[in-house]
This record gives structure tokens, sequence and C-alpha cells, in this order.
């Protein structure tokens, strides 16, 4: 069965996956006239002016840590040794390049998600491709098989590689036996699903720049105590990037191929731009200033976030301690460790141990909250569906924490491709209203006044967005 999944990643990721990201990035950043880049200052005056959540919607702010939640997770740590065991060091500079185009993917996706949102029946703000699939494209159908893969995905799949990078860590520091800590994880998730997308909101906001800065600045500080080392390690990285490096071993080099299949799948699973999972956070927020576009400028900054700053972190760890990762994604945590070890002393593990448990227990609950949000769309949010899916979450979250989960990492590979797949699909489908948004933000801010979207201007699409979710908003 894993070579299976593993045949099936290989064909997706070896040529279409690379192909369609790259150009659907370069595509969204022309069609959007280059505006979420050129506008990029604004996502500052965005969070200030939207500090305090509105009842039945999130703040940018608490939204954009939410969709942080589910990116810092294991993908930032034991997926950029993975990324180095299959890539090279050359891995990490086509995770930049990756990068700077999902920035312009998952602008596009989060303006969507903004612009057809809608209100549950408790008048909470709800949305995602799924909405955007059936309310822009009229393609109901499309919406519900991408729900489907999200719940399989984000409500399974990914919350058990989260438990077992804890499980990992925590025995490799402490010793901790694996069935233990997943208790301990599932009790403590468990709580908080049950609060509701607000009071997890809430929490994000606090505890995710936290556990990011603390990652962020002890990493660089690591780096920079060790500066004379940083410029042969960026020499690797450039010449690996190319396929000019060969390993230290000398029996083993890296083709170009191999940098950027691998660099570009492990951003999408670390930044996730492209999936279609972060305009679900996207869509809970009531953005300020009432633009689709200042949320989907809000939102690009979290891939600058995951990738360049936390991955980046991560890579410049392990190559400064010159720690292989032999035993590839599986053993990514303990060669995370390893090379802290290496560079700081015992307390390094510890650290890393700690790091792992906010990212993943963060992860695990955000994931449940995407799940979540995707059963209120097919209309089986009953209180026993709930059930069922807190059950399969936790399950799988306790499973991880005890088995090795070499097939899970495959499927996970396969199953974000399949929701990347169709998610770019529709987004394409949608680039001229991607386009026109972009224009309208565009010819507001060159008159000097505050962007307000008025779907009144554009009849067209003010038929096809939920009653009530656009009313008009008096400049201020």
């Amino acid at each position: 069965m894993p070579q299976f999944f593993s045949f099936i990643s290989e064909i997706l990721w070896g040529s279409l996956m690379v192909y369609l990201l790259a150009a659907a990035g370069i595509w969204f950043a022309f069609r959007s006239l280059l505006v979420p880049f050129r506008y990029i200052t604004d996502f500052g005056k965005s969070l200030k002016s939207s500090r305090v959540a509105q009842r039945g919607a999130l703040s940018s702010w608490q939204a954009l840590c939410l969709s942080l939640a589910t990116r810092l997770g294991s993908g930032n740590l034991a997926g950029v040794a993975f990324a180095l065991t299959t890539g090279g060091p050359g891995a990490i500079f086509w995770m930049w390049v990756s990068a700077l185009l999902a920035m312009a993917i998952s602008f596009a996706e989060c303006s969507l998600a903004q612009l057809y949102k809608t209100r549950d029946e408790d008048n909470q703000l709800r949305g995602g491709p799924a909405w955007y699939m059936e309310r822009g494209l009229g393609m109901r159908w499309m919406g519900v098989l991408f729900s489907v893969l999200l719940l399989f995905t984000y409500g399974l799949v990914f919350n058990t590689i989260q438990s077992s990078a804890v499980s990992r860590a925590m025995e490799d520091a402490w010793e901790i036996p694996g069935i233990v800590t997943g208790l301990l994880l599932v009790v403590v998730s468990l709580f908080f699903v049950l609060k509701g997308i607000s009071s997890i909101a809430r929490l994000m906001q606090w505890i995710v720049p936290l556990m990011a800065c603390a990652w962020v600045l002890i990493s660089m500080g690591v780096s920079v105590w060790h500066a004379d080392l940083l410029p042969g390690v960026l020499a690797t990285i450039f010449k690996s990037a190319f396929g000019w490096h060969e390993a230290a071993t000398g029996t083993m080099a890296w083709t170009l191929g191999q940098a950027v299949t691998s660099g570009f799948q492990r951003s999408m699973f670390a930044n996730e731009a492209g999936m279609g999972s972060t305009p679900n956070a996207a869509a809970a927020a009531a953005s300020w200033p009432p633009h689709p576009v200042a949320q989907g400028i809000v939102q690009m900054i979290g891939v600058v976030t995951d990738t360049f700053f936390v991955c980046t972190a991560s890579a410049l760890v392990l190559l400064l301690a010159g720690v292989s990762p032999v035993e590839g994604v599986f053993g990514g945590i303990q060669s995370i460790q390893k090379a802290m070890v290496s560079l700081t002393g015992d307390w390094g593990a510890g650290f890393v141990a700690i790091i792992v448990v906010l990212f993943a227990f963060t992860s695990i609950v955000a994931n449940y909250t995407y799940a979540e949000n995707n059963l209120v769309f097919l209309r089986c949010n009953s209180r026993r569906n709930l059930w069922l899916l807190r059950t399969g979450t936790l399950a799988m979250v306790l499973l991880g924490s005890v088995i090795s989960v070499p097939l899970i990492w495959y499927v996970a590979d396969v199953t974000m491709a399949l929701m990347a797949l169709i998610n770019l699909t529709a987004i394409l489908l949608l680039s001229p209203i991607v386009s026109l948004l972009a224009k309208d933000y565009l010819r507001q801010r060159k008159l000097g006044v505050m962007p307000v979207f008025d779907p009144q201007r554009y009849p067209e699409i003010n038929r096809q967005l939920a009653p009530g979710s656009w009313n008009k908003i008096p400049r201020s």
C-alpha cells in the first residue's frame, strides 16, 4: 500500500502539480495587476483597524492567526527535514520560489472566499472554496467533492501526522511513552474543539504569534551565533538548487528535478497556498476595510511568515549542524532535535519538543475547525455528525502517537494534491472575478479613498452573493 500511494504521489508531484502551481502563481500575479504586491503594506492597516471581532465574525487578526495555526505544524520542522532528504539543500531555494508564487495564489483564493461568504443559522460567517464553487461557478457538485476531501485530509490524515511528530519529540526529549502523549493531546484538543470557531480564534490570536516568534528568534539567534558557517550554507543551497552540488559523502547527487519537486511539495504542505484550506479562515473574517482584496492581502502574509521565516529557520538549523536526516520524513523531528542539541547543548531537544507540541496542538484544533466548516456546507452538521467528526479526529490523533506513519505521509501528499487540483481549477475559472476585485481596489486606492466593495456596481456578481453578506458600508 505505501508503494501504491508513493507511486501516485510521484505522478502528481513529478510534473503536474509543480507546473500547475507555477503557472497559477504567475497567472494570478498578472491578473491581479500585482495589486497584492504593490499594496502589501496595507495588511498592517487592515490588522490595526480590525482588532476587535464583530458579532458572528472573526477579526482580520484572528483569521490570520487561525490560518497560521494550520500552517505552522510538523511541515515546518519534519517537512523541512524531508525536503532536505529527498531534494537536497537546493529544495530550500525552491521552497522560497514556490512561496513567492503561492502569495499570489493565496491572495486570489482568500479574496474569493471573502467575496462569497455567507452566514449560517447561528449568524456566524462561513465560506471557503466549496462556497465559491457553488455560488461563483454554480457547481455545487465540485464543492461537495472538495468538502469531502477536506474532511478526510484535515479531519483525519493531517492530525495523525501532527500527533506522530509530538510523540516522537516527547519520547526523544524526556522518554515519555507515545500513548501518554497521545492521550494528553486528545484530552486538551477535545476541550478546545468543543468551544467553537470564535473561542478557538481567540486562543490562536495569542498562542500562534508567541510560538512562531519563539522558534524563529531562537533559531535565527543560533544561526547568527554560527555566522561564520552561514556563507557556506547559503552557497550550498544555491548550488544544490540547480543540481550542481553533490552530497558530502560523494556517493549521492541531487538532481534539479528532485530539488524542485521536493521544494514545491513541502512548501505547499507548509504554507497550504492553493490547497483551499486558508480560505475557510479568510471567509470567517469581517474584513476592514470592507473589501475582499483587503482580506486577500492579509492572508498572503501568512505565506511569508510560514515559509520565509519559520521554514527557513528550521532549514538553517539543520544545515548549520550538518545533520543528515537519514531516516527521512519519519525521523524529521529527531533530526531537528539532534541538530539543535549539537548547536546549543542538551536543552535544545526539550526546546524543540515544546515547540512541536505547540505547533501540533494548534494545527489539530484549527484543522478540526476547517473540517467542521465543511460539514456546514454539506448540510451534515447535526449533533450526531459533529460528534462523529470529533471522535474520528481524536482517534487519529491517538493512533498517530503510537504507530509509525509512512503510509499516512504518502496519503497526505496525494490528498493535498487532489484538493489543490480541484481548488486551482475553480480559482482559475474565477480569475476574471479576481481581476475585477483587484481593479476595483486599485481604482479606489488611486482616488485616495478607503476601498469599499459595493456589489451594486457589479449586478452579475451581486446575483451570486448571499443576501446581506455585503451590505453597503458608509465610508469613514
